[in-house]
């Protein structure tokens, strides 16, 4: 008999989104950080950083607010409830595709 393997996300399986997700997780639920601080950290384009976090609010994972200091546009982004629970979910079924790869010869 074998195990099913599990689903994971297409969402937050895509690299780049995965590092998005994974990065923005380690901060404390309902902080964010500013659009150019994550491309920096990511080490993406702003064009490319930007196209990634359309997909990840489409599907409700991150919360872009748009504001301004001063007369300067500033964009955070958060993980929102939803996108912290979808990346648990690939978490474990990352972990238990490996541990089912792990018990075959």
């Amino acid at each position: 008999m074998t195990a099913e393997l599990p689903e994971l996300d297409p969402v937050i399986h895509a690299q780049a989104r995965l590092r998005v997700v994974a990065s923005l997780n380690t901060l404390a639920e309902g902080d964010e950080m500013s659009f150019p601080a994550l491309k920096d950290l990511l080490g993406m384009t702003a064009g490319n950083l930007s196209v990634h976090l359309s997909k990840l609010e489409e599907a409700g994972y991150v919360h872009i607010t748009k504001t301004h200091k001063g007369r300067t546009p500033v964009t955070y982004v958060a993980l929102t409830r939803r996108g912290r629970l979808a990346f648990d979910d690939y978490t474990r079924a990352i972990r238990a595709l490996l541990d089912t790869a792990g018990g075959t010869p």
